[in-house]
């Protein structure tokens, strides 16, 4: 796997990951829980705003390369 596909696949985790906390949380009566699966879901969000970021230096680099590489 290059990096690339390994940032994907993470990102593709952490999305799945973050929906499965906000369903938790919408379906639980429990406050406590509720807020716990609240406070995971926006951990993840910040992680997929982290791996987005990374993932497009990536791509930025390797079209950098390419070009490099052609000329």
């Amino acid at each position: 796997m290059t990096v690339k596909q390994d940032l994907q696949k993470a990102l593709s985790t952490a999305e799945s990951a973050q929906g499965t906390y906000a369903q938790f949380a919408s379906s639980t009566q429990d406050q406590n829980a509720k807020q716990m699966f609240q406070q995971m879901e926006q951990d993840m969000t910040r992680h997929i705003q982290v791996l987005n970021s990374r993932l497009n230096l990536v791509q930025e680099e390797n079209q950098l390369n390419q070009q490099q590489s052609g000329q």
